[in-house]
Formats: structure tokens, C-alpha cells, sequence
């Protein structure tokens, strides 16, 4: 199983939308995939539909061992689409993990040698505490979602320098898969100038789709659906989908389950 970690430490930056959206789309293209929300927040969870009510079993229950990844994983209604939610006692979970052996390691030995999925995607919190971390050393890489706008690389390169402790640290072989740039505004001047400077520094890493300022992205969490599912006709989605393509592109070669 290929296990990315979809992360920035600034909040706001279409994190979960990404997630939401990409995890969609490679279900959709025959990959089976799982999707961890390890956020507090649970917004991956109720963007998938998947209820707080519903949620007896979450990725707290993972991290601290209370429950097995099997006990906790639900399906969604995407064909092709696994979860395990999240649930507000995440919150919490940084302090009751600092006595636990190998804290930094628990989601690793969760995800370790599972063949169910093809691929497993991991919604972080906007910050960069011991839930991150345990992505980051249970990911093979990294994706990234960039918010167009001044200070972007700033906390980029912040997370970068996290990223680089993390494989001298715990995790030699997390990548960098690449930097999405999202809530592009086509009206504004700004977003275009910090556009052509995060592909200036960055290169190659940065992926060509671009994820669009778009309404309809912002209304699919409420119905409990990926935009993808909403409307696939809007900007939002066609971005999503020209994102999940160059995504798999650079992924390993993989036989992809039928």
C-alpha cells in the first residue's frame, strides 16, 4: 500500500478538500483507498458522509491503541473508498500519547503491510504536533497544499525544514510527491505573481493542475459528498481530476487492484 500524507501546517489551505477530492478520484479510476482523518475537526469524516453519530470506532482509537485500524475503518458511499475517521477526542490525543511507547510510530505499525488498499491517503491537522508526525513517518511521501498568497512559502519552508528532521530523524525515505497550489483566483494579480515564484523555487515539484477559488467545492461538504460527486462539471472538480491523474503519474508503478 502507497501511504501519503496530505499536510501543511497552515490552516485553511484545502487540506481536507484535497484529500476529499483526490482520494475520490483514484477510487474512481480503480485504485482501492483508504483515507485516515486525523484531524480534530472530523471534516474529512463528514465530508464523506460519514456522520459523527456513526463514528463508534476513529483514528483516536488507532493512536492509542484502543481499537484495531480493521475495528475502525467504514466504507463510504464511493465505491472503491474506505475511512477511518476522526473524532473530536483526537484533541487530546497528543497529551495522552506521551507515555505510550513508540509515540511517534503508532500509525506506522497500523498501516505496516496492509494489502486490503492500494493506496492510503492521510488527512493532517493544520499543525505541525505528534498527529502530523506520525504521518509523516508513516507516509511514503508528501503532498502539499499551497493557498495562493503572500506568505505561502513562508510557512512552506517550515514545513519543509519538519519534513527534513523527520527523514534524518525517523523516516529516511518520505519524499516530497509534490505541491498543490489551491484557491487560485484568476481575478487577482497576487495570486498569479505567487504563482510564478512558488514554480520558480520549486520547480518540477509543483503539480501543473491548479485548484481554482470555486463555490461549488465549498458546498459539496455540506451535502456530505466530494465535489467530484456534487458537480463534476464545475472548475473545482475538473481540477481535482487533472490533479489525481498527475498524482498517479508520479507515483511507483503498482499493480492496481480489479
Amino acid at each position: 500500500m502507497i501511504t501519503i500524507a496530505v499536510a501543511n501546517q497552515k490552516g485553511g489551505v484545502g487540506k481536507t478538500t484535497t484529500a476529499i477530492n483526490v482520494s475520490t478520484a483514484l477510487a474512481a479510476t480503480g485504485w482501492k483507498t483508504l483515507l485516515v482523518d486525523l484531524d480534530p475537526q472530523g471534516n474529512a469524516s463528514t465530508g464523506l458522509g460519514v456522520h459523527s453519530q456513526d463514528r463508534e470506532y476513529s483514528s483516536y482509537d488507532v493512536l492509542t491503541g484502543a481499537a484495531s485500524l480493521d475495528d475502525c475503518v467504514q466504507d463510504t458511499a464511493i465505491p472503491g473508498l474506505s475511512i477511518v475517521p476522526a473524532t473530536v477526542d483526537l484533541s487530546g490525543a497528543e497529551v495522552e500519547m506521551v507515555d505510550l511507547e513508540e509515540r511517534t510510530h503508532r500509525l506506522k505499525a497500523a498501516l505496516d503491510n496492509r494489502s486490503e488498499w492500494d493506496i492510503c491517503l492521510i488527512d493532517c491537522p493544520p499543525s505541525l504536533g505528534l498527529l502530523t508526525l506520525n504521518a509523516l513517518v508513516a507516509a511514503d511521501s508528501l503532498l502539499v497544499p499551497l493557498q495562493c498568497e503572500f506568505f505561502a512559502l513562508e510557512g512552506l519552508s517550515q514545513l519543509l525544514q519538519t519534513v527534513e528532521r523527520v527523514q534524518n530523524v525517523f523516516n529516511p525515505d518520505l519524499s516530497i510527491l509534490g505541491v498543490v497550489l489551491t484557491m487560485h483566483d484568476k481575478r487577482n494579480r497576487l495570486t498569479d505573481q505567487v504563482t510564478d515564484d512558488v514554480r520558480e523555487v520549486l520547480g518540477n515539484l509543483v503539480f501543473e493542475a491548479v485548484i481554482p477559488r470555486n463555490v461549488r467545492l465549498s458546498e459539496a461538504p455540506s451535502h456530505g459528498l466530494p465535489a467530484l460527486v456534487y458537480d463534476y462539471r464545475c472548475a473545482g472538480s475538473s481540477a481535482y481530476i487533472a490533479l489525481a491523474k498527475e498524482l498517479a503519474a508520479r507515483l511507483p508503478e503498482k499493480k492496481v487492484a480489479a
